[in-house]
């Protein structure tokens, strides 16, 4: 089901944030970053670490596959009925920002289908730095790059480095192997954000997801409250 309600800005209380039953819909979190950067791997990670406590779902985006929700449901990270994809057809950041319609469709649909629910991520398909959701269709945002793209990522900015709710420079076991300077891409990073939250993370290391997944849970308090 699409609801009749305005594709910017931030949600409304008692309009956007409700559902027609009036109680509180999901809250929304977007995540984007470049082909490569671990967008599914983190989306992945944070459905086991927060399946038994919420109740949760997550759409993808691709341009013409749902390779990115085969992925999600053959790691059986959540049941089948709480994954669902879009298929974009045109440059991703189209339907995440400029035309939402069908993603807006689908986080509806999982909310009317599935719910009630606590959270849906909302994964884009790979996009450059310039990629940011529409604050109609998701209430929070979380960018990830890779060290493996180069230490200067941060250092370059765009809208995604820069405005994201949450950076996470994945992949930090990687460094050594790819010439990165992780404490070059933090500083910098810093610098770009003014005083935004950058997390640095490798889902293979003993915290994985963890920083990420608590960031989350502080949105979702924030959110009920």
């Amino acid at each position: 089901m699409h609801l009749d309600h305005p594709h910017d800005g931030p949600p409304a209380l008692g309009a956007d944030a409700r559902r027609p039953d009036g109680a509180r819909r999901a809250l929304r979190i977007g995540l984007g970053g470049p082909v490569g950067s671990g967008k599914t791997a983190t989306v992945a990670a944070l459905c086991r670490a927060l399946r038994a406590e919420l109740s949760l779902a997550v759409v993808t985006n691709d341009i013409y596959t749902r390779e990115d929700a085969e992925f999600l449901l053959r790691e059986a990270v959540l049941p089948p009925e709480r994954i669902t994809a879009v298929e974009t057809g045109a440059c991703p950041h189209t339907a995440i920002r400029d035309d939402i319609s069908a993603n807006l469709e689908a986080v509806e649909d999982l909310e009317e289908e599935a719910g009630p629910l606590d959270l849906i991520l909302v994964e884009s398909g790979g996009d450059n730095l310039t990629a940011t959701f529409s604050k109609g269709l998701v209430d929070a945002q979380v960018f990830v790059i890779d060290v493996a793209g180069g230490d200067d990522i941060p250092r370059k900015g765009g809208p995604g480095v820069t405005t994201s709710d949450l950076l996470v420079i994945n992949k930090t076991d990687l460094a050594p192997h790819v010439g990165s300077d992780l404490a070059r891409m933090a500083a910098d990073a810093a610098a770009q954000r003014a005083g935004l939250p950058v997390v640095m993370q490798s889902l293979r290391g003993e915290s994985g997801v963890a920083e990420v997944a608590a960031w989350v849970r502080a949105r979702l308090v924030a959110w009920t409250a």
